[in-house]
């Protein structure tokens, strides 16, 4: 089991990144949550096995279509016990 809290830096708002990483979160098994900052940023938390936390972070990366990532920061933190993958707003 691992947890990563992971911060994407870009053209990542207004593009449908928080929709698409739940649909990929969700297809991989993983539980946490993602949410826009007010700085343009996106944050999310993926907590599960560590293969699917890791692909997680690699899409991050691209993103969905329309988006523009320069940067994705990642920090590995202690698993919580999440119970569900959500948006929050």
């Amino acid at each position: 089991m691992k947890r990563a809290y992971v911060r994407i830096y870009g053209r990542v708002q207004g593009v449908w990144f928080r929709a698409n990483t739940k649909e990929m979160a969700d297809k991989l098994g993983l539980k946490g949550w993602v949410r826009n900052m007010p700085d343009g940023s996106v944050e999310a938390v993926f907590e599960g096995d560590d293969e699917n936390v890791e692909k997680a972070i690699e899409w991050c990366h691209r993103g969905p279509p329309l988006a523009r990532v320069d940067r994705v920061e990642v920090e590995y933190e202690e698993p919580q016990g999440e119970t569900s993958f959500r948006i929050r707003y």
